[in-house]
């Protein structure tokens, strides 16, 4: 059965750019022009995907509005943004989106991001772990099985990909990986796709959610030169 993507975009031509460039892959394309043609046709058939512009259209809004509904929940979602603020990309990882890609995109690179969101969606478990079903160092918690995660003994919300994030990290305490690596393993993303901000965005999102000070992390490390990791052992001394 042929995978399903929404686009949605309030101009045109890249509606009319997508939906022939996305079936030429293979994939059932529908089109949106707004929020409430899109909307409608999600009444229908759940998408694998969808495509969701923020600049001419209220896309965040729409994004918050479908992670509150179950039927979509899980339902991968990429930004198609001309917004060149780091902090309007962020603000977009922050309402469940599980990538953007910036316009005017490269139609190769948008092809390889939705390949690899759509087979990351596919996985069972995030990172490949089945080590255990409850993973990382004190203070921090991960329940895969629940997809919950507690820090100190109280829960944190957290996104998708941030939880896929941690519990790759979680599954490796005090190994380092690159945001190249991270892209791979974590995203799936074939090497020299991808952007490494996109993790620095997560991790940075993820500090203010598990650190005590995100300005000094203690339980999610960056190496310098090198990239990132779990400290396998908590200093205590950080609090």
């Amino acid at each position: 059965m042929k995978q399903r993507i929404l686009a949605v975009d309030h101009e045109p031509d890249p509606l009319c750019l997508l939906r022939c460039a996305l079936a030429e892959e293979g994939y059932e394309v529908d089109t949106a022009a707004n929020t409430g043609e899109a909307l409608r046709l999600l009444e229908g058939e759940q998408p694998d995907l969808i495509l969701l512009d923020v600049s001419g259209i209220d896309g965040f809004e729409l994004c918050r509005g479908l992670r509150r509904d179950p039927r979509f929940a899980s339902v991968p979602i990429i930004f198609l943004s001309a917004l060149k603020d780091a902090t309007d990309c962020i603000k977009g990882l922050d309402e469940g989106a599980d990538d953007y890609v910036s316009k005017p995109f490269d139609l190769a690179e948008l092809k390889a991001r939705i390949r690899a969101v759509l087979r990351r969606a596919g996985e069972r478990r995030p990172g490949g772990s089945e080590v255990s079903s409850v993973l990382g160092p004190d203070p921090l918690r991960l329940d895969l099985k629940a997809k919950s995660v507690e820090v100190r003994g109280s829960p944190v919300s957290v996104t998708k990909v941030e939880f896929a994030l941690m519990a790759f990290l979680a599954a490796r305490p005090g190994e380092v990986f690159s945001a190249r690596q991270l892209l791979n393993e974590v995203w799936g993303y074939y090497p020299g796709t991808g952007e490494p901000d996109l993790v620095r965005w997560h991790i940075k999102n993820i500090r203010k959610k598990i650190e005590l000070d995100p300005q000094h992390p203690a339980i999610l490390r960056t190496v310098r030169q090198y990239g990132y990791m779990l400290d396998p052992v908590f200093r205590q001394d950080a609090d």
